[in-house]
């Protein structure tokens, strides 16, 4: 099995675009929330979400967007995109520069990508009212590319001519935790040398607002509170857009070319809830298993684990039975080091993203020795009792870390990361 490293690791998202920023603003707990209205009607509901500044996509008109760098890219690549398109392009610029990554390198054959989109609720919606209106045999002819679930795989593949495997995977708020997970599978097994995973989200009112019929959304409208996981108060969670991309590389490859790894990923682990289409089994029991089944591939011992990025969302019930599953691992008993935080605090969740921009922020932990603490938690949960919650960020050296990660249908995710040696 070949060891796998991460190289790069790029941001767009509403702690900041580029890693400075993010770092910073998991420094200084500085959360990128807002309360707006998000609908393009007036009656529509103001909610807090998470803001990704210096992006406004908010048309589905490419020739109406603005964001960073866009001179870098040229029409014929952007009148297909979804909105969440420039977020996934920004992000994987910053990470390939960090990699040392020159483009002419990604169509070796030995590169592969593997994303998470879910596809654009609201260009779905803008094509079809098109098409009703100027007539059936009037269709765009960019309207299934920029729209439908792996709509990113298509139009990165070939803006960077990547040659090596190329995949999309759709599990809800887990997708991109798949992703991840079966990347580190190609370059251990020895089936690619580096992969690109890539996610977006378009974090708009179609997104979003699908949600509430479920109450899942929070329906405070302060934004230093609304997003609160763990506390006895939260009530929902935050939605936010944004991109997120990360390069793993076999360790022999980043070492060949003189590559700097950040991080080493060590294993992941998966398993199913089996129990609702919707809400999580009530002991985390999927989750519980999907942690030991990664820390039993890595042969580690669930106590040596320094922090925990938790999936928590912010839900009453979500983040109960992730505290749940947490405890029965053993991490609520005396003597217990091992800190759990959840950075939804401060981003917002990201839906499919989340599991890669949370990866990708155990990574720049890793590598600045920081632990990001529990932004808005005042008052913990009693089910948490025994659970180290950090309210404040600390100065850490890390070694090893966890990153978790839940969807409907009971879907869950693990990841182990660990400093370079």
């Amino acid at each position: 099995m070949n060891r796998v490293v991460i190289t790069g690791i790029g941001f767009a998202s509403s702690i900041g675009t580029g890693r400075t920023e993010v770092s910073k603003s998991l420094r200084d707990l500085r959360h990128g929330l807002v309360c707006r209205r998000i609908a393009e009607q007036d009656a529509g509901p103001e909610l807090v979400v998470g803001a990704v500044d210096g992006f406004d996509v908010s048309s589905c008109e490419y020739s109406d967007w603005t964001f960073p760098g866009q001179e870098r890219f040229d029409s014929s690549l952007l009148r297909s995109l979804p909105p969440h398109g420039p977020y996934a392009l920004v992000a994987l610029e910053e990470a390939l520069l960090q990699s040392s990554l020159d483009h002419s390198a990604l169509g070796d054959g030995r590169t592969g990508l593997f994303c998470a989109s879910p596809g654009s609720p609201r260009m779905v919606r803008y094509r079809l009212n098109r098409l009703a209106a100027t007539g059936w045999n009037r269709a765009d002819p960019m309207s299934v590319l920029s729209s439908i679930p792996a709509t990113l795989n298509f139009h990165i593949t070939a803006h960077y001519g990547i040659t090596g495997a190329n995949c999309g995977f759709v599990s809800a708020c887990s997708s991109s935790s798949h992703a991840i997970g079966y990347a580190f599978d190609e370059i251990a097994l020895g089936r690619q040398e580096r992969m690109l995973v890539v996610s977006a989200e378009d974090g708009d009112a179609e997104s979003l607002l699908p949600f509430t019929g479920m109450r899942a959304l929070s329906r405070n409208r302060d934004p230093d509170t609304a997003s609160r996981p763990f506390d006895c108060k939260r009530d929902g969670f935050v939605g936010t857009g944004g991109g997120v991309a990360l390069i793993l590389e076999s360790a022999s490859s980043a070492r060949d070319r003189g590559a700097n790894p950040l991080a080493e990923m060590r294993s992941w682990g998966q398993a199913s809830d089996g129990y609702n289409i919707a809400a999580p089994h009530p002991e985390g029991k999927g989750l519980q298993t999907a942690i030991e089944n990664c820390l039993q591939a890595a042969e580690v011992d669930a106590r040596s684990v320094d922090w925990i990025n938790a999936h928590a969302t912010s839900t009453p019930a979500g983040d109960r039975a992730e505290a749940t599953a947490l405890k029965s691992l053993g991490y609520a008993k005396p003597g217990t080091k091992t800190l759990v935080s959840s950075t939804k605090g401060l981003t917002g969740h990201g839906l499919s993203h989340a599991g890669a921009l949370e990866a990708a922020l155990c990574v720049l932990c890793l590598d600045e020795g920081i632990a990001p603490g529990n932004a808005a938690l005042v008052e913990p949960d009693p089910v948490c009792e025994g659970l180290l919650l950090p309210t404040q960020t600390e100065i850490r050296d890390l070694d090893l870390v966890i990153n978790s990660s839940s969807g409907f249908g009971g879907s869950n995710v693990c990841h182990l990361f660990s400093k370079t040696k």
